[in-house]
């Protein structure tokens, strides 16, 4: 057990499905280090998604591929894809080897290295540093070719709050095919807390989507 109420977890801690997983994320402490020095995330929001044809917006519903593969492997590693030709995102993979299931680093707060951060993400506030999946990954540091590696070794480390803090729940971010998000609730964020994305539906392509503001507490 480390100080301050945090604890360094196992891979069999993450041998769950990502939807108990998910809100164990939040408030831990992920370290991601390079060259250029350490960057330490506070963890504020997060989504789950789930393999085994269960999931529409899974980048596994349709089984393995090339660029999926890590997902049905080891649970405790990093899963990173690229997206819109321009961004890496990241997940932990969770559950067994061949469920498929992992949690998007949706939202942060950076709490050590925030001159780094800031050097890499330019003149934001810091609520911004690593505001959205995108933003959290250039904040960190974290490649694309990273995809893979361990999240229980160097470069990275992880350690979770004994007692996560309070949450809300509501749809994901901008994935289609969930029936306007109800059945799919599994976007989890700390309260109150302004790191925490905008929440957008999803469009048709071409489409332009509204503003909206984040779901209230069901």
């Amino acid at each position: 057990m480390a100080e301050g109420g945090l604890f360094t977890p196992d891979r069999d801690f993450f041998a769950r499905p990502a939807t108990e997983i998910a809100p164990l994320l939040l408030g831990a402490r992920l370290t991601h280090e390079t060259d250029a020095g350490a960057v330490v995330l506070r963890i504020t929001e997060v989504e789950a998604y789930l393999g085994d044809g269960a999931d529409p917006g899974s980048h596994a519903f349709r089984g393995r591929t090339r660029r999926n593969g890590v997902m049905f492997d080891d649970p405790g590693y990093v899963y990173v894809y690229f997206t819109y030709g321009m961004h890496a995102c990241a997940n932990i993979v969770c559950s067994p080897p061949g469920s498929a299931s992992a949690v998007l680093l949706r939202a942060a707060e950076v709490v050590d290295g925030a001159p780094l951060a800031q050097l890499r993400r330019g003149s934001v506030p810091p609520r911004d540093l690593a505001r959205g999946p995108a933003r959290l990954t250039v904040a960190a540091g974290i490649r694309l070719d990273e995809n893979g590696a361990d999240l229980l070794a160097p470069p990275f480390a992880i350690e979770l709050e004994t007692h996560p803090s309070a949450h809300l729940t509501g749809p994901r971010v901008g994935v289609s095919g969930e029936g306007g998000g109800e059945a799919f609730p599994w976007r989890f964020w700390i309260a109150g807390d302004p790191t925490v994305s905008v929440y957008r539906p999803a469009t048709r392509r071409g489409a332009r989507a509204p503003r909206t503001p984040r779901p209230n507490p069901s």
